[in-house]
């Protein structure tokens, strides 16, 4: 059991870091207050092939693992960026984990360089208003006409498709009715977002300004059958391939949060004097700062069990769950205490850690609730009855 990053792992962080430099506090808070997805920053993780990390080598990728890709995502939150830097590339680490799994040759190459040469940018569709989080249940339909399928219906909770040329949909391509098996007659697809059917509107919300999310209403979109990923009614066996990487990303991603806010409180009040003497001084000041350090430094431990269980290619799922429901309860703690030790000052958009907070609200919403994690632990873990 070894808890030190390789020389190749420190050097993927350092590297990161060096990137995410040229885009300091100033550059986000200016997002946080103005939007605009953040194009230029985008393209510096491209150029710099980080977007192709756990893609396969053969398609410009760099054949590294999920551990490599979440230390990735962490060093962008933890730079400062946040949920807004790394939500601007999250979907293209792990998005197309199917495809890489499932797709064929010609898919792999159509598909892929394009996306790690950051030339395509990708949205995935899999949410829809009636349905939340029972995948199962959703009702977007894709109807084979040939050799395409014609899709109409609704998605909501759709990152980054304002700027997106490409779609990953997973969409019902046999009635709910008709099925055998609850996770029969899905669909996957990774396609064009031709805008000429597809109607996107974007949804104002707390924070993360500068990457948008979005409702979108499909009407008549042409898929062509060379399209879709792997088999017909096979689409949630295919995104299951990404479920577990994306947890583990978002509990990176809010582990690094969590110790942006940390340094900035930390500094603060190792600063700020009240009464001849820094705040930093105090127990009140100090025990909730300690605790905040050791609960991302346990939540960071899980992470990195659950990614090195994945790249071995071993059952990670309860890890996976536990380490996005720790790192995100670490996080948001971090955050809010980061606002307290600046008192007023951090209730200031210039300190940036009101920031951090809204922010921090992402990771314990989506993809999945604290909720309903708790419910998996308890019945695939624990062994208890299922509770719906």
């Amino acid at each position: 059991m070894n808890f030190s990053l390789s020389r190749e792992q420190q050097q993927i962080c350092d590297a990161v870091k060096r990137y995410c430099s040229g885009f300091g506090d100033d550059y986000w808070l200016e997002r946080d207050r103005n939007g605009g997805f953040p194009l230029d920053f985008c393209k510096a993780m491209a150029d710099g092939g980080w977007l192709g990390i756990a893609m396969p080598v053969e398609y410009g990728g760099s054949g590294l693992g999920v551990t490599e890709a979440a230390l990735l995502m962490q060093t962008i939150s933890e730079s400062g960026a946040g949920q807004s830097g790394a939500s601007a590339v999250h979907i293209n680490i792990f998005g197309l984990l199917p495809v890489v799994k499932f797709g064929t040759n010609e898919q792999k190459a159509r598909m892929l360089p394009p996306l790690i040469r950051g030339v395509d940018r990708a949205c995935f569709a899999v949410t829809e208003p009636d349905a939340g989080l029972n995948t199962l249940k959703i009702k977007t339909r894709a109807t084979r006409e040939g050799d395409h399928y014609r899709v109409n219906g609704q998605k909501i909770w759709i990152s980054t498709a304002q700027v997106a040329n490409k779609i990953l949909l997973l969409a019902r391509t046999t009635p709910i009715e008709e099925v055998t098996e609850s996770t029969k007659g899905l669909s996957l697809f990774y396609t064009d977002l031709d805008r000429r059917f597809v109607d996107v509107r974007e949804i104002e919300k707390m924070g993360r300004k500068s990457v948008d999310s979005n409702e979108m209403f499909f009407d008549g979109l042409n898929i062509p059958v060379t399209d879709r990923i792997g088999e017909e009614g096979e689409g949630f066996r295919y995104i299951l391939q990404s479920i577990n990487p994306e947890r583990i990303l978002i509990a990176a991603e809010a582990v690094g949060l969590g110790r942006a806010a940390l340094r900035r409180a930390v500094k603060y009040a190792g600063e700020r004097v009240v009464f001849n003497r820094p705040i930093g001084m105090n127990q009140g000041i100090q025990h909730p700062l300690a605790r905040s350090w050791m609960e991302l430094e346990a939540a960071n431990l899980m992470v990195f069990k659950a990614a090195t269980l994945y790249d071995q290619g071993k059952p990670c799922g309860a890890e996976a769950n536990a380490s996005k429901y720790l790192s995100a309860d670490a996080c948001f703690r971090a955050c809010e205490t980061a606002i307290t030790t600046h008192g007023g000052m951090g209730y200031a958009k210039e300190y940036h850690v009101e920031r951090y907070l809204r922010e921090a609200m992402i990771s314990r919403i989506a993809p999945v609730s604290s909720q309903m994690i708790l419910c998996f632990i308890a019945e695939k873990v624990l062994g208890l009855p299922r509770s719906y």
